[in-house]
């Protein structure tokens, strides 16, 4: 049973492996002076598109969006999650029904508890 475990253990090794790759690199490169490092205050400064900022820098955005947005996610997870279902819904029978139906009342409840609070509303 350890041996089908494996080929994950030799991802995950892998992956640590990339992700260290990726931090050494620059460090060796900057070490020994392959990659040139010559900061200037125009390099450090702030722009916009590269044009000088006009006006105030700081700008609040409407955090309605994300309301907006989370539900987005919500809903393309169920997505996410129906499709499997719908492929197999022979195979699964009065069970698979079962869940399904208690899913999308969960996600219902959730979607009509944001309209009561009028989360949705655009004020």
């Amino acid at each position: 049973m350890l041996a089908d475990f494996g080929f994950v253990g030799l991802f995950i090794i892998a992956a640590i492996a990339f992700s260290c790759l990726l931090v050494i690199i620059p460090v060796v490169l900057r070490f020994f002076k392959l990659v040139p490092h010559n900061p200037n205050p125009i390099k450090n400064a702030t722009f916009e598109c590269g044009m000088e900022t006009i006006g105030k820098t700081w700008v609040q955005f409407n955090f309605r969006y994300y309301y907006y947005a989370l539900i987005f996610i919500a809903l393309d997870i169920l997505v996410v999650f129906l499709y499997p279902w719908a492929v197999k819904l022979r195979e699964l029978g009065t069970f698979g029904l079962t869940g399904v139906i208690i899913f999308i009342v969960i996600i219902l409840i959730a979607y009509l508890y944001a309209w009561q609070k009028k989360v949705l509303e655009w004020k």
